[in-house]
């Protein structure tokens, strides 16, 4: 055990250094070529920042699958399979619309179009889904098309959750991060402990995910010096979608059967230890939900699906009055709890105490969801004696109408030159800043 984990740690630094070591150059780059677009209506900064991101994302995936192909324990990922490789042609098409996109602002269609392009390269090269387990019947062998389809479908689906969720700094980034690491300690039990080598491409892609995000991450954190934009966010949500294809689609159920009593009983008895490999997408509920609420809004509204707005969840927390950082740590929390909460249980389904800690930290998330609601509020009598932030919001906007009508300006008094006035103004007016320390004669 100890050699594979010292390769896929060696693969995540090496992932790590790269893309961190890469944001820097790019963000001079975007700068350079003017990828800095104009604060939307929707966007919550309040400077223009830089975009391309992904550029040096990118470049942290290219290294790390180069490391790995040369170690060991890991170059049998590349000559037992061709996942890799399709991997690494999906993403270099959808981080080329991706920079494209950045920098001259493509049609949705256009970008559409070139997610399921990208699917489809993957495709072609072997990464697809073969066969999916249902509860209840078994293992249910899947035609090319139908695989195809829905390895598409997939795909486009986690591509937009990721993209929908990327809104404040360093929430996509962030949320992938959590969510991959929990997939990875599923893929890696699966691999190392069924000893099922199909599993093993997924765990790679998992770490480099992890790598990818964990070096963007201090450059992207508020406030942010660099976005990732759609190179990044559209990269990042396709090899996350390859990983999850790549054990679903790939790792056969009946290998990791307990039990014995036929096919059907054996799945229907390991239903929990399923849970991942059924419902993939439960990694990325967060985004998943801000995305099928974006449609349903979106289209009640009459508006394209694809249209922007500042609906999305995180926007939804600023409006309750969470700060920025505070929204992005609550994303972070609740995307920990169901990637976490769902791999341990389905390791340990018949534990009641991994349901009693997931139900208590469900409260938990509940109560810092709606705690600006919370917040203290003075009695009508001591409003006047408290800040403005501790009083009802009606006698605080009345309040602060009043100060603003007593403050009358008063009148300027003579002061003796070379007096200080209060506050260091002076006969002139208002210190400077940065004073001139300079003296008469002088040579500087």
């Amino acid at each position: 055990m100890g050699q594979p984990v010292r390769e896929y740690l060696l693969t995540l630094c090496v992932t790590v250094a790269v893309t961190y070591l890469l944001t820097g150059p790019v963000r001079k780059f975007a700068i350079a070529v003017g990828a800095m677009p104009e604060i939307r209506a929707r966007d919550v900064h309040r400077e223009p920042t830089p975009r391309l991101g992904g550029i040096a994302m990118f470049g942290g995936l290219c290294a790390g699958l180069l490391v790995a192909d040369h170690l060991q324990n890991l170059n049998g990922v590349f000559e037992k399979s061709n996942e890799p490789r399709a991997l690494l042609s999906g993403a270099a098409l959808i981080w080329l619309i991706g920079v494209l996109d950045d920098k001259f602002e493509l049609d949705a269609l256009i970008k559409l179009g070139a997610q399921m392009i990208s699917a489809g390269v993957m495709c072609m090269q072997g990464l697809t889904i073969l066969w999916i387990p249902i509860p209840g019947i078994g293992t249910v062998s899947l035609t090319p098309w139908q695989g195809n389809l829905l390895t598409v479908a997939l795909v486009v689906i986690t591509i937009n959750a990721v993209n929908f969720v990327d809104g404040l700094d360093g929430l996509a980034a962030g949320m992938v991060c959590i969510a991959t690491c929990a997939f990875f300690l599923y893929a890696y039990r699966i691999w190392f402990g069924y000893g099922i080598e199909a599993a093993a491409p997924a765990t790679l892609f998992a770490a480099i995910l992890m790598g990818m995000c964990l070096g963007f991450l201090p450059h992207n954190m508020h406030p942010a010096r660099i976005f990732m934009g759609d190179s990044g966010s559209m990269l990042i949500g396709l090899v996350l979608a390859a990983a999850a294809i790549s054990v679903t689609g790939q790792v056969d159920p009946d290998a990791m059967a307990l039990f014995v009593g036929g096919e059907r009983n054996a799945t229907h008895a390991m239903l929990p230890v399923f849970i991942p490999l059924i419902l993939p997408l439960t990694i990325i509920a967060i985004p998943m939900t801000d995305l099928v609420l974006a449609i349903v809004r979106r289209t009640w509204k009459g508006q394209s699906p694809f249209a922007a707005d500042r609906g999305h969840l995180h926007h939804r927390l600023l409006e309750l009055g969470h700060s920025h950082s505070r929204a992005v740590l609550i994303m972070y929390f609740w995307s920990g709890l169901i990637a976490f909460g769902t791999v341990a249980y389905s390791v340990h389904s018949a534990s009641m105490w991994i349901v009693l800690a997931i139900a208590g930290l469900s409260a938990v998330g509940l109560l810092l969801l709606l705690l600006p609601r919370f917040s203290p509020r003075a009695p009508r009598w001591a409003e006047r004696l408290v800040p403005p932030r501790y009083r009802h919001a009606e006698r605080a906007a009345e309040a602060a109408l009043q100060d603003d009508s007593a403050a009358e300006p008063e009148p300027a008094r003579p002061i003796a030159a070379g007096v200080s006035g209060v506050n260091g103004a002076t006969a002139i007016g208002p210190r400077s800043r940065f004073p001139d320390r300079r003296k008469a004669g002088s040579s500087r």
